[in-house]
C-alpha cells in the first residue's frame, strides 16, 4: 500500500482477503483500475465489490488497459476521486496505472513537481509524464 495523499492509496492487485482489514483501516471506497482477466487468477472485479460492499466498502469499477492511460481515463479518474467517500484505495496490476491516473487527474489542481514527488515519495517515478502531467494543468 503506498499513500499518494490523504484521500489516496494505491496497490498492486487486492486479494479478496484484504479486503476486510483495508475496512478496518477506514477506507471507504475502493477503485479498481484492472480490467477483468488481464492475468489469470486474478479475482474479478464482481468479487471484489461483492467484498467490498459486505465489508460497507463501495467498489468502482474503472478499468484501465495497461501502457494505455488516456486524458479521458484520467478525467473519468478525476471525477472518481471528486465524488468518492474518502479515503479511496485504488488498484491495479503494480500500483503504476492508478499512480498515473492520479497524476494526470490533479494536473492543474497541484503542482506538477508535488505530483512527481509525491509519487516518487510512494515508489513510483513519475517523471517521464512531466510534459504530459504540465501539458495538462
Amino acid at each position: 500500500m503506498k499513500r499518494l495523499s490523504d484521500d489516496l492509496t494505491v496497490s498492486p492487485q487486492l486479494p479478496l482477503e484484504a479486503i476486510d482489514e483495508i475496512a478496518k483501516a477506514g477506507y471507504k471506497t475502493i477503485i479498481c483500475n484492472r480490467p477483468d482477466d488481464e492475468d489469470p487468477g486474478q479475482p474479478s472485479f464482481a468479487e471484489i465489490s461483492a467484498k467490498a460492499e459486505a465489508a460497507g466498502i463501495k467498489a468502482i469499477f474503472q478499468p484501465v488497459v495497461s501502457g494505455n492511460v488516456t486524458d479521458a481515463d484520467a478525467d473519468a479518474f478525476a471525477a472518481n476521486l471528486a465524488d468518492a467517500a474518502k479515503p479511496i484505495f485504488a488498484y491495479c496490476r503494480t500500483g503504476t496505472r492508478c499512480t498515473i491516473l492520479w497524476s494526470l487527474a490533479n494536473a492543474g489542481a497541484l503542482p506538477v513537481q508535488d505530483i512527481i514527488k509525491s509519487a516518487s515519495d510512494a515508489g513510483y517515478d513519475m517523471s517521464p509524464l512531466l510534459p504530459r502531467i504540465a501539458a495538462r494543468a
